[in-house]
């Protein structure tokens, strides 16, 4: 294709990148081999090294470096990669909306979500949502935040489920609803007596968190003002479910969201679970769980339409 801009009075053509060169660069990120790379581009090799070559004729320099069994992205191509897959994405979004024109949540869409909401909010709702919209084919990721991003902005995720406070430039969402987030201590621990727990009495030595990347983990202890304890200080679990049981055993005190509470995950005689009461009278710890999406998506509106579907208040 041809670009013609006016400089000065005259016009310079300009080559562009075709859509299917730049989805050769990005499976060759992918899978840092030629070979591999055609194969997922279900084209020859010659076809995909002879696609880059002309990728890199038109940007003037070269995307990757060829050594003898590794192949490398050079700086030109990092960026060129990081371009394409926005480029690829919007263009999957225009096909995508083409398709199902008139049509919301209708066909595939790509959803992720947070492993501390998965398995409390998805059971509740897409019974319902399976109802509202039955030519819906939903593709679920769990994973964490910082990934769940990355895929919404790589075009790899049409929306996501997660949960804020956390920053993301680039990203738009639509409330779910707010999760409280409660203390959960070993039974006969200082903490589990009746009534609330005052904030200031929570230390981040009695404390077992989710492991670094969960953004409960660093939602929590920013609603307590706590300051993250080093690693080798404080016992890690991978999940909520792991990190009950260690609550139970009596290792520590920590934080659960209120669905999943709801959801009976502390309904043992060795757990005592207790609301927490915030400093300076302000208003209870929560979370605010919302569905997210790349700005400029053209399936915007039918995230809207999955967050009003998993509206929780």
């Amino acid at each position: 294709m041809i670009f013609a801009a006016r400089i000065e009075g005259r016009y310079v053509g300009r080559m562009l990148p075709t859509l299917r060169q730049l989805q050769y660069l990005k499976l060759l990120a992918e899978h840092a081999s030629f070979s591999r790379a055609a194969e997922a581009a279900h084209v020859s090799q010659p076809a995909l090294s002879a696609g880059v070559q002309e990728l890199e004729k038109i940007l003037g320099a070269p995307v990757v470096e060829r050594t003898r069994g590794n192949v490398q992205l050079t700086a030109v191509g990092a960026e060129a990669v990081k371009r394409a897959e926005d480029i690829l994405g919007r263009a999957e979004d225009l096909v995508e909306a083409a398709h199902n024109a008139g049509r919301p949540l209708t066909g595939r869409f790509r959803l992720g979500i947070i492993p501390t909401v998965a398995p409390f909010l998805l059971p509740a709702t897409l019974p319902g949502l399976k109802t509202a919209y039955p030519a819906l084919r939903l593709f679920i990721r769990e994973d964490l935040t910082p990934r769940l991003v990355a895929g919404l902005k790589a075009g790899q995720l049409d929306a996501a489920v997660i949960a804020l406070p956390y920053d993301a430039p680039g990203i738009d969402h639509a409330r779910i609803g707010d999760d409280e987030i409660f203390a959960a201590a070993p039974a006969g621990h200082a903490l589990a007596t009746a009534g609330a727990v005052e904030a200031g009495s929570l230390r981040a030595e009695d404390l077992i968190l989710l492991e670094d990347g969960h953004c409960l983990r660093d939602q929590a202890l920013a609603a307590f003002d706590i300051k993250a304890p080093r690693g080798e200080d404080v016992f890690a679990a991978t999940s909520l479910h792991t990190l009950v049981q260690m609550v139970g055993s009596g290792l520590g005190v920590s934080f659960l969201p209120a669905m999943a509470v709801r959801a009976g995950l502390a309904d043992t005689p060795s757990v005592v679970v207790r609301s927490i009461t915030p400093r300076n009278a302000g208003p209870a710890p929560s979370r605010e769980i919302v569905v997210a999406w790349r700005t400029g998506s053209s399936r915007a509106t039918e995230a809207r339409l999955l967050a009003d579907a998993m509206r929780l208040d």
